[in-house]
């Protein structure tokens, strides 16, 4: 505001004396001509236009002059600011420091972790190197192992074909000895009571002729054969198999040869006789089977009543009701019966010889080495087969019961499967029998040894069952 007092007066004189100066300079004869009044309002308008100028010019001084004034308090504010910028940054300065000291206490501390962890590798990869060795020499002896086995393998097969061949030879001998005893049955009919056939000896085979004696002989040598060949001596892992016996894989019929002859069935226990297809004639047995069976084989003497066969056994688990089976029913063809091992897998086998009203001796006999079974009438084998259930187990603890098919356990009967006529003699074993241990038993001899369950194990007998006890069957209504 000083500088602006300073300078006005100079301004002032200058004004007038362009003012005054102008009327001197322009006398020349020309403008004289021209009113005084037109140049005083030129002068007036250039005054003005002046002035204009020069109130600009102050407002731009005095406009100077106030950002002059306003620039101490900026620059106390921005070294203000500075020193916080200083601040920060050297608190930011010393956070940074601690954070790089913190981490270069970590990476320390990380490198000493890496060293035992090195450490912990190097030992590990050793002691992996140490049991791959191992593995490899476990795998060695593996290898050794299974060919060692491979050739067991292959010394057992040549054993079962040894066996099946000497079993064949043992059938055959059976079947021509069985010939034989009909006819010294019939050449000699007074040797026949109660049901037991005298053995052939040496001294009769031979008034029957050379033929007849050398049979004999044979029959002796080959059963001496496969008893020597089947002793648990030799073979203390493979009894069970051992006691299985051969035939041919595919299925066909023999036709059957039925014993008759008066009261010749006799001694053979209580009868069960089931009167009509009631769904409450059933008969259960107990206990049922107590381990896993390998093997099984169903005999018993049956006499039929209708013209279709009914249930003649079921065993049923929670698992499945039909895990062992002799199913028959009315839809079925006359004669026929379902022999299931684990439903739905069954095997339809074919008994029409017992349709005829009279007593028969039935065996039904199953392994799991090789799924084979057979299927005995009256001592001989009507119908054999394999790959039936090979490698199967039937599970325990399951309900067993005569006469009626369970669709449940222990219940859901149908008349249409049911059972009617007799039965006696009854017995399973958990081994399959050898083809003479049939024949004996259908002779009445004697009983194979070895029974998992008999008639003795009935626990209930339901509906119309009736209970006989007949010497022989012939007489028993």
């Amino acid at each position: 505001m000083g500088c602006l007092k300073k300078t006005l007066p100079f301004l002032l004189i200058f004004v007038s004396m362009s003012v005054h100066g102008t009327p001197s300079q322009e006398a020349d004869p020309a403008r004289q001509r021209k009113p005084f009044f037109e140049r005083l309002r030129r002068l007036e308008e250039q005054f003005q236009r002046f002035q204009q100028v020069t109130l600009t010019h102050l407002q731009d001084i005095a406009n100077n002059y106030n950002v002059y004034y306003n620039m101490d308090p900026r620059f106390q504010s921005l070294v203000e600011q500075s020193q916080a910028v200083a601040l920060a940054m050297n608190q930011s300065q010393a956070a940074i420091q601690g954070d790089v000291a913190h981490l270069k206490t970590w990476f320390r501390k990380s490198q000493r972790k890496s060293r035992k962890i090195d450490a912990r590798l190097q030992a590990l990869d050793l002691s992996l190197s140490t049991k791959s060795k191992q593995w490899v020499e476990k795998e060695k002896e593996q290898k050794t192992q299974r060919e060692a086995i491979a050739s067991l393998a292959l010394s057992f097969q040549a054993l079962q074909d040894v066996l099946a061949s000497l079993t064949q030879q043992v059938h055959s001998q059976d079947a021509r000895l069985a010939a034989l005893e009909e006819q010294t049955q019939k050449a000699s009919p007074g040797t026949v009571a109660l049901g037991l056939t005298t053995a052939p000896t040496p001294t009769r085979l031979a008034q029957q002729g050379p033929g007849s004696l050398q049979l004999w002989k044979d029959s002796k040598a080959s059963k001496s054969s496969l008893q020597h060949r089947s002793s648990p001596q030799d073979f203390p892992l493979h009894i069970q198999e051992m006691q299985t016996f051969q035939a041919p894989s595919s299925h066909r019929a023999i036709p059957p040869r039925t014993h008759r002859g008066p009261g010749n069935i006799c001694s053979t226990g209580p009868v069960l006789i089931f009167p009509n297809t009631s769904t409450e004639n059933v008969i259960f047995l107990s206990p049922g089977f107590l381990v896993p069976l390998r093997a099984l084989s169903f005999c018993s003497w049956v006499r039929i009543a209708t013209r279709h066969l009914g249930t003649l056994l079921s065993y049923a688990t929670k698992d499945n009701d039909n895990k062992l089976v002799l199913h028959g029913r009315d839809s079925l063809v006359p004669g026929s019966i379902h022999f299931v091992i684990g439903d739905p897998v069954f095997r339809e086998l074919s008994l029409q010889p017992l349709l005829d009203g009279q007593w028969h001796h039935i065996c039904i006999i199953w392994t799991s080495v090789e799924g084979k079974y057979w299927l005995h009438i009256d001592r001989r084998i009507v119908a054999t087969g394999s790959r039936f259930r090979e490698g199967y187990e039937i599970p325990p603890g399951g309900s067993l019961v005569l006469g009626q098919e369970q669709d449940t356990v222990g219940g859901k009967f149908d008349s249409s499967e049911a059972f009617v006529g007799a039965i006696s003699g009854l017995a399973i074993w958990d081994r399959a029998l050898f083809p003479r241990e049939v024949a004996n038993l259908a002779t009445g001899k004697e009983l194979p040894t070895g029974a998992i369950l008999t008639l003795t194990n009935v626990t209930s007998v339901g509906g119309f069952v009736q209970r006989a006890k007949c010497t022989c069957l012939e007489q028993c209504p």
